[in-house]
């Protein structure tokens, strides 16, 4: 009976997965055509089929969104399937894959860049490398500050995980502080410049961005989905999947590590882009069930959907100008956020 209910949810998944990722597929190609500049579908499949097309299409689809809604792809299934990993070591369904400090971090350390660098990305005081500069100092800040909440929790030795997340909590407490401090010391075009990035966008994605997160997204997609069986274990307490053979500390330490560089990448490419770690993973778990084998591929493949259509509407809902994609994954996920709360507390009334 067990085993043909976890068939059947298996089946579920497959079909599911197969529904999403063709929803992806229309997204995208919805994507392709909208914006400040229309394009018409005809037009976008000659380009991407190499036929003949109009120089400004050819242009507008190949060079700005082609590789903007590729990049959407990997941070937003890199975040989700962050979220919904961290979410199963911590055994806590409001996890999120800055919990570690890793967002925090990032931010701080693109901050100290721009403090030190002394303009913004179109300043010539540092000229062309700016871009690079600032990823590596974000990724870079993210890593150190997790590295920095791992210390705190004597290293990892412990087996509980309260101690990780007390790590995490003190390490975001002092990155905020240190931001402030720069908000404070930075002039007026600094604080516009730090101020934007940590809205998060990916509005200045290219080909060269996309490379670059790309490493770091494929080593989370192939990495974290192997840890499932572990993942499933590690719902039933800590004894009990050491018991059943599971090597609590170095699940813990891949999940982690893994996770932590994947959303650093992320954050470094395109800034803190909240809730979608959060809210994804929900979503997958309130309809497919707790089974990790669905809820990671179905977390990166519905999260890659969700940040394409958010970045969609950043583009076009007050075109020609343009909203950074994190205030629009803040507008769903805080209310999401509010609603799993009420929910919550109902349940635990009843």
């Amino acid at each position: 009976m067990g085993i043909s209910l976890v068939g059947k949810r298996l089946d579920a998944g497959n079909r599911a997965f197969g529904l999403a990722l063709l929803g992806l597929v229309a997204a995208s190609v919805i994507y392709l055509c909208l914006g400040a500049m229309r394009i018409s579908l005809t037009e976008v499949l000659r380009v991407l089929t190499g036929g003949e097309a109009e120089q400004m299409s050819w242009l507008v689809v190949r060079d700005l969104r082609l590789p903007r809604v590729l990049l959407a792809w990997l941070i937003g299934s890199g975040l989700a399937l962050s979220g919904a990993t961290q979410q199963a070591v911590f055994r806590n369904p409001l996890a999120d894959p800055g919990l570690l400090g890793v967002t925090t971090g990032a931010a701080l350390g693109a901050s100290v860049f721009i403090l030190v660098a002394g303009g913004t990305p179109t300043s010539p005081v540092v000229g062309s490398w700016i871009d690079l500069g600032l990823v590596t100092s974000a990724f870079v800040g993210g890593l150190l500050a997790t590295a920095l909440a791992w210390i705190l929790s004597a290293g990892g030795r412990s087996r509980d995980t309260a101690h990780l997340l007390l790590g995490g909590i003190a390490v975001n407490t002092m990155c905020a502080s240190a931001i402030g401090l720069i908000f404070f010391l930075v002039d007026d075009v600094q604080l516009r410049s730090i101020t934007f990035w940590t809205l998060g966008s990916i509005g200045s994605a290219n080909w060269s961005s996309l490379l670059l997160l790309l490493p770091f997204s494929l080593v989370g997609l192939v990495v974290l989905p192997r840890l499932a069986r572990a993942l499933d274990l590690l719902q039933l307490g800590e004894a009990d999947a050491s018991f059943l053979g599971v090597d609590i500390r170095r699940v813990r330490v891949v999940a982690i590590v893994v996770s932590t560089a994947t959303v650093a990448a992320a954050v470094a490419v395109a800034g803190p882009i909240t809730f979608v770690g959060l809210v994804v993973p929900h979503l997958v778990r309130l309809v497919f069930g707790a089974s990790h084998r669905i809820v990671l591929p179905m977390s990166a493949l519905v999260g890659a959907l969700l940040l394409t259509i958010a970045d969609l509407l950043s583009r076009t809902l007050v075109a020609p100008a343009e909203l950074p994609v994190g205030i629009v994954t803040s507008m769903v996920g805080a209310p999401f956020f509010a609603w799993l709360l009420f929910v919550g507390r109902s349940r635990r009334q009843a």
